[in-house]
């Protein structure tokens, strides 16, 4: 009898996926508060996310209402097979959904992930809310999920957040040349970030201190 360890392996990878992240996960701190995407989100984050400032530099034309409700909807199907971890951001101070931020390239077997998809609406650019995300999701990924490695992705067009990446002390990698094609037909070349575990301390450290700054 033959066995295929191949086919083995993938199967307990897949369902160490689906595990490692136990839902629902929520994460507040003092202004804000992520929550697992939900059906009932949808149109809330259509209204916060039609300015097509938001979409500029991203890979998807969100500003159209189906194209985002159909991104979303992906989003929840493969938080269902464990490869994506999406949240949606509120402002604690008024209640309303700001923006959107997800874990995704899940893969547990090797304690790493990507942060990824996050857009604010523009009346949150350049406000700190972006800083409390962040320490929320690398806390968690760092500290609960004992992450050897986070990744952060961006076009190396979008200067605002490349800066906001190296900012919190992520280190820059490299560029994956023409890495995608966006939506409108442009081809992207993509920089790589990331934060090691080894690091981890450091870049908390610097990020409470932008935060009280």
């Amino acid at each position: 009898m033959t066995v295929n360890y191949a086919a083995i392996y993938k199967n307990l990878a897949d369902i160490y996926r689906m595990n490692w992240i136990q839902h629902p996960v929520i994460l507040e701190s003092a202004r804000v508060r992520l929550v697992p995407l939900a059906h009932e989100h949808f149109d809330e984050l259509i209204t916060a996310s039609s300015d097509e400032q938001v979409w500029e530099f991203l890979s998807k034309s969100g500003y159209d209402a189906d194209v985002l409700r159909t991104e979303l909807q992906s989003a929840l199907l493969k938080r269902m097979n464990g490869e994506e971890y999406p949240f949606v951001i509120i402002d604690k101070l008024t209640n309303k959904i700001i923006g959107c931020t997800r874990y995704m390239d899940i893969y547990p077997e090797h304690r790493k992930l990507e942060i990824g998809w996050t857009w604010y609406n523009p009346a949150y650019w350049g406000t700190g809310y972006n800083n409390e995300c962040k320490l929320l999701l690398l806390t968690h990924a760092f500290e609960v999920l004992q992450c050897v490695r986070v990744c952060f992705k961006t076009w190396d067009k979008n200067q605002r957040s490349r800066a906001a990446i190296l900012k919190i002390g992520a280190q820059y990698e490299g560029t994956l040349r023409n890495e995608r094609i966006r939506y409108d037909g442009t081809i992207r070349n993509t920089l790589v970030f990331s934060i090691i575990d080894a690091e981890w301390q450091d870049v908390k450290a610097n990020l409470i201190n932008i935060m009280a700054n």
